[in-house]
């Protein structure tokens, strides 16, 4: 699995293009906004986009999604549905943090729990991990051993739990039982900041200890 990450919005929020090369066929990962910057990349790139992926509500996360996936006519997948109520704000988000107004708008599917999504020949892994926000879900690629964890997990820190419905302990629990049991060498794409391996968190996350 190739990922070309692709920092948009002020927040400089990680949309992830993620490219099956055996079909060249591709996903987007939590477009955000600067709609017209990742639409240039996948024309660059030369790949068929066929579905966008969200991992959770936030509005630097989902915010450029429908232009996008208008442009491309293509569904939206995710999050997890206990996150509806975040999308259900997004208007009132955008007002919040100075951002272009974005409607509120609902997922083509909902994400499951160990539910698989295809990308091309790549087969990723549903983690639905709360704590962050109620409906928050990771992207695991067993096959490369790379996971893509949106504001779960930093190099170095963890997602805020201080919004409406966050939940420190669910947080640190969902990490500790379904991350750090992952492969050392596990490459860890985070929704914000580098990159980083769950063995690396494992030893010297201070809010993992």
């Amino acid at each position: 699995m190739k990922i070309i990450v692709i920092p948009v919005t002020p927040f400089e929020q990680n949309c992830s293009l993620i490219i099956c090369e055996e079909t060249n066929t591709a996903a987007l990962v939590d477009p955000g906004g600067d709609q017209l910057r990742i639409l240039s990349i996948v024309k660059e790139q030369g790949v068929k986009v066929d579905k966008i992926i969200l991992t959770h509500g936030h509005l630097d996360h989902v915010g450029g999604t429908e232009a996008v996936a208008q442009a491309l006519n293509i569904p939206i997948i995710g999050p997890e549905k206990e996150d509806l109520f975040w999308l259900e704000q997004l208007e009132v988000q955008s007002q919040r943090f100075g951002f272009p107004t974005t409607a509120s708008f609902t997922p083509t599917k909902w994400l499951e729990e160990n539910e698989i999504v295809t990308v091309g020949n790549i087969k990723l892994k549903v983690l639905h991990i709360p704590g962050h926000t109620p409906g928050h879900v990771a992207l695991l690629d067993q096959a490369s051993g790379q996971v893509i964890v949106g504001d779960i997990l930093f190099n170095g820190g963890i997602g805020r739990f201080d919004f409406p419905r966050g939940n420190q302990a669910l947080l640190i629990r969902g990490i500790k039982e379904k991350l750090l049991t992952l492969p050392a060498e596990t490459v860890v794409y985070p929704g914000h900041g580098p990159t980083t391996t769950i063995g690396r968190e494992k030893a010297g996350n201070p809010f993992l200890r």
